[in-house]
């Protein structure tokens, strides 16, 4: 919906406007419609608006009933339990006389977000308690980042934002600007000084492809936990506190039959509250159980045929899931769009794509979600749906069924290896890349969870925000759309979560219960056909170019900094040889090199952009030649 930051300064001192003003331009691309500021005391607030739901009143900073509390926030929020009948005792009109989360602040203090239900990020300033509260949503579908400098504190929706107002650590060398446009472009007039990268973290996203826990790449940036509660007072973080996502753990019983009308009822809730806009909106088709699902539930509500999207990689040994979208679509009555992502799409776009990932992420979904994306905004719309959390909140991927066996039967942690495992390539070993993944895992298994439960949980801690999450935000919003996901809905989700591990993983097969619902509500979507699983061909475009684009890669500062520039090239010439791979996550030795080929790519593009500040260019070979 929009794009949130601000400034406390310590000692009660005015904040920089300057420094404000440069965070709301490097946010413009999350807000074309408009923009408002607060300044009160020592706080600042800023807001860029993309416009959704009450188009001409919904303007930002808003001022509570008090007329000095203030309330910027980025998101939506669906429901508010136990509210209307208070609001309607109280002297206001309707709920729309007082924002609702300014209500339940000023009810209940930082306790509030324990009544609002939706996906947002928001900042509460109270000048009567000489206070700054920041807020995530559980899921931690809304990004939020914060940095603690010698003059107070400052967040904003994006990482860019405060390296662009001054708040990242610095090295004091070449100039960077990280304002970008709604395609990722850099501007470089009036700029900060360049940020420093974080080592640790830096290693952790090479064999993870994203990190984990607060950690951003960037010195003294950290994400706001999903969850989590931050209040400030005099520019430090004096509490915080975090309200968890799901539940504690357990499993009910439940009847085949009862759990199917029980989700029914809640996809339908779901579903018709995350369609609340007054734009047009439309979702993300691959033919899969999640997306299917979703328009089966949307083609149910809406009177109108639904506007699906579908991303096709021709001319490559990708599996082409068209036909049987296109299928799918016809039979729910849908408008069925195909976007085609090729090679060139791939070296014109990807320079762009890592430029709009401020925070780091090599998902390689990232790159048909940009053109989509970019295709929605073209088509008019600025929502789409997509499903993502459904392999998290039903039990789809199969490392859940191996998580599931005991060791004696070859079950095993997840994500044990990572994309440079056994590749020598690092200059130093990075032996505690896992350590947030571990932290997680320990984490998630408390509380008398199943192990299921628990592989579930861990993936919803950091796999889930950090990289899927992400990806979808930073590439729908660098075209000024909100991307929405109905399965992380909370109450759906917790009974996702909760429904007896047989009634998730049958027979072998996730997401069971999805299925069979799938299976009645729209057949020709087949959901027990067996899983083709979804690719993007990058292995095979980096064969393509691998003897050329080794020594390119090899020399990156970002990646010379890290790796043995040889063994960088010996990678990219073995897959060049080998020819890539027909996934990057197949067992193969070919699929695992492509895929170690491929981190270094994305990051060493992401280096260039975030961290020396070269502007994007429409062709990844230049960029990294310049």
């Amino acid at each position: 919906m929009c794009g949130i930051a601000g400034i406390m300064t310590l000692a009660g001192k005015s904040p920089d406007q300057t420094a404000l003003e440069k965070m709301q331009r490097a946010l413009g691309h999350r807000g074309p419609d408009g923009s408002g500021r607060w300044f009160k005391d020592n706080v600042g607030l800023t807001q860029t608006r993309l416009a959704i739901i009450d188009l001409v009143t919904g303007d930002q900073p808003i001022i509570g009933p008090d007329g000095a509390t203030a309330l910027v926030a980025n998101g939506e929020i669906y429901n508010y339990i136990e509210l209307r009948a208070e609001l309607a005792a109280r002297t206001f009109r309707t709920a729309s006389d007082c924002e609702p989360p300014l209500h339940l602040y000023l009810r209940d203090g930082p306790e509030f977000v324990r009544h609002l239900r939706g996906m947002y990020a928001l900042a509460i300033h109270d000048p009567g308690r000489g206070r700054l509260v920041l807020a995530r949503d559980p899921f931690g579908i809304k990004p939020l980042y914060y940095a603690e400098t010698a003059d107070g504190f400052a967040f904003a929706s994006e990482a860019r934002a405060l390296i662009a107002g001054g708040f990242a650590r610095s090295d004091g060398g070449a100039s960077f600007d990280a304002r970008v446009t709604p395609v990722g472009v850099h501007s470089h007039d009036d700029s900060p000084a360049r940020p420093i990268l974080d080592a640790p973290a830096r290693d952790e996203a090479l064999e993870l492809q994203f990190t984990t826990g607060r950690r951003t790449l960037f010195q003294g940036i950290f994400r706001v936990l999903p969850g989590e509660v931050l209040v400030v007072e005099q520019g430090r973080i004096v509490s915080r506190f975090i309200r968890p996502a799901l539940p504690a753990g357990g499993v009910g019983e439940a009847r085949a039959e009862r759990a199917l009308m029980d989700l029914d009822q809640l996809l339908n809730e779901a579903v018709e509250l995350h369609q609340r806009a007054d734009v047009p909106y439309g979702m993300f088709l691959s033919g899969g159980v999640d997306s299917s699902v979703l328009l089966a539930m949307m083609a149910r509500l809406n009177p109108k045929p639904v506007i699906a999207f579908t991303a096709a990689f021709p001319g490559t040994r990708a599996i082409d899931e068209r036909a049987h979208a296109r299928a799918v679509a016809k039979a729910a009555g849908a408008e069925h769009v195909e976007v085609e992502f090729d090679e060139s799409d791939f070296w014109r776009l990807l320079p762009r794509v890592m430029a709009a990932m401020d925070d780091f992420c090599a998902d390689y979904a990232v790159l048909p979600t940009f053109k989509l994306g970019q295709a929605a905004r073209a088509a008019g719309l600025k929502v789409i749906l997509s499903g993502e959390g459904g392999d998290e909140i039903f039990a789809g991927y199969g490392r859940y069924r191996s998580a599931m066996r005991p060791r004696f039967l070859f079950g095993r942690p997840m994500r044990l290896k990572g994309a440079l495992h056994g590749l020598d390539i690092l200059r130093a070993p990075a032996p505690n890349w896992r350590d947030g993944i571990a932290q997680a895992e320990i984490e998630s298994s408390r509380g008398g969870r199943t192990p299921l439960q628990a592989a579930q949980a861990a993936d919803c801690a950091d796999w889930l925000p950090n990289d899927l999450l992400t990806k979808l935000d930073r590439c729908l919003m660098a075209h000024g759309v909100e991307g929405r996901v109905p399965f992380l809905d909370p109450r759906l989700a917790a009974f996702g979560f909760g429904l007896p591990d047989a009634l998730k993983v049958h027979h072998g097969r996730g997401k069971w219960l999805l299925r069979r619902w799938l299976e009645t509500a729209l057949p020709e979507a087949r959901p027990f056909a067996p899983k083709r699983g979804f690719t993007v061909p990058v292995g095979e475009w980096i064969a393509s170019r691998g003897r050329t684009l080794g020594p390119l890669v090899a020399r990156q500062p970002g990646v010379l900094e890290a790796c043995r520039p040889e063994a960088v090239e010996r990678l990219f010439a073995s897959v060049a040889e080998r020819g890539g791979g027909a996934g990057l996550r197949a067992p193969s030795a070919r699929s695992r090199h492509a895929a170690a080929a491929w981190h270094l790519l994305a990051f060493a593009l992401w280096h260039r952009s975030h961290i020396l500040g070269g502007a994007a260019v429409d062709d990844a070979a230049e960029a990294l030649a310049s």
